[in-house]
């Protein structure tokens, strides 16, 4: 993200509310419809994090957005799992269905202090994001539970990226296959290593080689509820067209469960 913001002359470290999307979810196009269709999935805040303190103030306004479009899912992640409860709207009760809600986990430690407060959590859908892995982690008590829902891995990219082993993705995998929790190895990062060998791995070239190791599993199925919104006559949700060229090669969009909106196919 900071390698990202330097490229546009900005700096990672300033944090702000946008102006110009910031209200993405609501807007519509000239006939009236939602520009984001019903069963889309936004993923909410990646550059940044969206329980950060500095986001107090127009966090409300997000939830509220939320909870107008029942029919889209948002897809939130964190790396401050201990602030989520307190920053929960009112009417949360034990969560609403269109959130799913993440914590990141690129090491042991981390993994073991923000997964342990994720169980507890007042969500519907849960998932952790090992990305960037940097080291080999063990989750098989918190995965034995039955409470998360996917393991998503990946590398790290840009400056100063650090590796990613295969082995530590694999042993991820085997966990997840174990307690039939839904994997998904999305990305290499700038920086793999297999059998004790490195190798650098170009952005365009990671998610083939992430989809080409296998290490992909369909658990437990997951069953999102998507409620209709009240103006909408008829309910129809957003099916992606994929095309063989470009997403039948790719870790994320061809098995439909966690991809990354790359805009190939012309309808996401």
């Amino acid at each position: 993200m900071y390698f990202l913001d330097s490229t546009r002359n900005r700096h990672g470290s300033e944090i702000y509310k946008v102006k110009n999307n910031f209200n993405l979810p609501l807007k519509k196009d000239r006939q009236g419809n939602y520009k984001i269709k019903s069963g889309e999935r936004i993923r909410v805040c990646m550059t940044s994090d969206f329980f950060l303190e500095e986001a107090d103030s127009w966090r409300d306004e997000a939830w509220d957005m939320m909870r107008q479009r029942p029919d889209v899912l948002f897809f939130l992640l964190t790396k401050r799992a201990e602030r989520v409860e307190t920053c929960l709207p009112k009417d949360w009760g034990n969560g609403w269905n269109n959130i799913c809600m993440n914590v990141t986990a690129e090491n042991q430690r981390r993994a073991d202090e923000r997964i342990s407060i994720l169980l507890d959590l007042p969500f519907q859908y849960k998932g952790v994001v090992a990305a960037p892995l940097l080291e080999e982690i063990h989750i098989e008590k918190y995965l034995e539970k039955g409470k998360i829902d996917t393991v998503t891995v990946g590398g790290e990219n840009y400056s100063g990226a650090r590796p990613c082993d295969y082995a530590w993705v694999k042993s991820l995998y085997e966990q997840c296959v174990q307690y039939d929790v839904n994997f998904n190895f999305y990305e290499t990062g700038s920086h793999f290593i297999k059998d004790g060998k490195h190798y650098h791995i170009t952005k365009e070239l990671q998610e083939i080689q992430a989809a080409k190791s296998g290490l992909y599993h369909q658990g437990s199925p997951i069953v999102f509820t998507y409620t209709q919104v009240q103006e909408y006559k008829q309910m129809e949700l957003f099916n992606p067209v994929l095309r063989k060229k470009n997403c039948l090669k790719c870790s994320s969009c061809h098995k439909k469960n966690t991809c990354s909106g790359c805009s190939n196919c012309g309808r996401c």
